[in-house]
């Protein structure tokens, strides 16, 4: 599931998801129905977040290290 890398990021980084909403300008409640509800984000989202994780976008990809 997308949420669990994007968990596994604001964990390494010690950020909560209310700081990773100031950062992207992503409402609390989109990401906690990212989080809560399984919606899955936009690309340009996506985006968003990664720049604030600091990772590439190939981090959230299911299907790293099979192609």
């Amino acid at each position: 599931m997308l949420w669990e890398t994007v968990q596994n990021q604001l964990t390494k980084k010690s950020m909560s998801v209310y700081r990773l909403s100031k950062l992207t300008g992503i409402p609390n409640s989109t990401l906690l129905s990212y989080k809560n509800d399984g919606v899955e984000p936009t690309f340009n989202n996506m985006e968003k977040i990664a720049d604030a994780l600091g990772v590439s976008l190939d981090e959230f990809r299911g299907d790293k290290g099979n192609g």
